[in-house]
C-alpha cells in the first residue's frame, strides 16, 4: 500500500456515496443501493466495480446516457420469464428488483428468467447470482454492452468482454460465485492502474491504433481470454442479450451510430430444491470445496482458493481496516463531492 493510500471505513464511504447520487437525482432508495452496490465491491476487493466509477456515472447522467428517474416497464411476462425496458436507469436499482422477481417465480415453477434491455452499467455483478444463493438458489447473470474487445484474430473492437457471474449456496462455506470477464481482465482494471498510476499487464489490452500497449492511459481495447474461447462467449452472450431483446449492440457501434452508454442483461434464479434437497445440496458443495482443497498443491501454493475466496479474504481486511483509496480515486471522489458541495467522507475531509 502506497503512502498515499487512504482507508475509508465502508460505511462512511458508503453514506457519502448515497447522498452523492441523491443529490444528483436518483431518488433516495434507489441511491442506497446503487451506493451498496459500489461499496459492496470495493469491500471485496473488486476496486474497479467500486466508487472509482461515481464519476464516470455523474458524466454518463449529464449526457443522457443514465436515467436517474426512469421509467421501468414490464414488457413481457410468464409464470417464469421477465421482460424489461429498464429506460436506462442505474444498473443496481433495476437489476436487484428483477432479481428479486424471478427468485419469487423459481419458488413457484423452478425457475425465473429475466431478461432486461437498455439498463446502464450493472456493477460487480456477482451481486445479483448471490441474492439467489441467499435465497437457497442458483443464480445467474449476464451482461453485454457495446464493443470494447477485439474478437479473436482482429485488432479493433467488435465484442463486449461480457461478463457472466454464477453462484449456489453452501453450507460451512460461504457461497460460491464465479463473477468473470470474457476479456483478460475487466475494462475497469484499466482505471485502477491509472488511479494507482501503474502499468497494465502484457497483454491485456491494445490502444487505439490496435497496436500491444502496457499505458493504461492509451489502452482503448481490451483482448480475450483464453483467444478464442473468451471471444466466442462474447458473441454468443450478445446472442442470448442484446439480440433476443431487440436491441443490437455490436453492428449499430461497428457502422459509426452513437449508442453511448447502454447494456442488455440476463439474471436468472433456479430453485435447487426441485432437484434435490437443499441441505443435501449444501452438504455436497462442502464436500465437493473440501475435495478440491485437499489435491497436491502446486509449486509456491499455500492455498487452493475456490471462486470467491479471494474476494472473501479482502472483506475481513477491508471489514476491519476499511476500504484502501488510491490517489486517483479519490480525486474524482472529491471533484464529484465539490460539484454537489458535499463533504467528503472520513478520514479523506483531513487529506487535502
Amino acid at each position: 500500500m502506497t503512502p498515499t493510500t487512504v482507508r475509508v471505513p465502508a460505511d462512511a464511504l458508503q453514506a457519502f456515496t448515497t447522498e452523492l447520487f441523491t443529490r444528483a437525482g436518483l431518488p433516495p432508495g434507489d441511491a442506497a443501493i446503487e451506493a451498496e452496490v459500489l461499496v459492496w465491491a470495493n469491500l471485496r476487493g473488486v476496486d474497479s466495480h467500486g466508487v472509482l466509477r461515481v464519476t464516470w456515472y455523474l458524466d454518463n447522467i449529464d449526457k443522457g446516457w443514465m436515467n436517474p428517474r426512469p421509467t421501468v416497464q414490464t414488457l413481457k411476462e410468464t409464470p417464469a420469464v421477465l421482460y424489461i425496458e429498464a429506460d436506462r436507469a442505474f444498473g443496481p436499482v433495476v437489476t436487484v428488483a428483477a432479481m428479486r422477481r424471478v427468485i419469487e417465480k423459481a419458488r413457484t415453477v423452478g425457475i425465473g428468467w429475466a431478461l432486461l434491455r437498455n439498463v446502464t452499467h450493472q456493477g460487480a455483478i456477482g451481486y445479483y447470482p448471490l441474492m439467489a444463493a441467499a435465497a437457497g438458489m442458483a443464480g445467474i447473470t449476464i451482461v453485454c454492452s457495446p464493443p470494447n474487445m477485439a474478437p479473436y484474430g482482429a485488432k479493433a473492437a467488435g465484442v463486449h468482454n461480457s461478463p457472466i457471474a454464477m453462484a449456489v449456496p453452501a453450507g460451512r462455506y460461504p457461497s460460491l460465485v464465479l463473477d468473470m470477464a470474457t476479456s483478460i481482465v475487466a475494462g475497469g482494471k484499466l482505471e485502477v492502474a491509472l488511479d494507482k498510476g501503474i502499468p497494465l499487464g502484457e497483454g491485456w489490452a491494445l490502444d487505439a491504433a490496435g497496436n500491444p500497449t502496457t499505458d493504461p492511459q492509451l489502452a482503448r481495447i481490451l483482448l480475450p481470454a483464453g483467444g478464442p474461447k473468451g471471444s466466442g462467449l462474447a458473441l454468443m452472450f450478445q446472442c442470448f442479450t442484446s439480440l433476443l431483446a431487440n436491441n443490437p449492440l455490436i453492428v449499430p457501434t461497428l457502422r459509426g451510430e452513437e449508442k453511448g452508454h447502454v447494456q442488455n442483461s440476463v439474471v436468472a434464479a433456479i430453485d435447487i430444491s426441485l432437484f434435490h434437497d437443499l441441505t443435501e445440496f449444501k452438504a455436497q458443495v462442502d464436500e465437493t470445496i473440501d475435495a478440491l482443497k485437499a489435491l497436491p498443491k502446486a509449486d509456491g501454493v499455500t492455498e487452493i482458493l475456490m471462486p470467491g475466496e479471494p474476494e472473501q479474504q479482502a472483506l475481513a481486511d477491508r471489514t476491519q481496516h476499511g476500504i484502501p483509496l488510491p490517489p486517483g480515486t479519490i480525486d474524482r471522489l472529491r471533484a464529484a463531492a465539490q460539484r454537489f458541495a458535499l463533504p467528503l467522507p472520513p478520514p479523506l475531509t483531513i487529506h487535502h
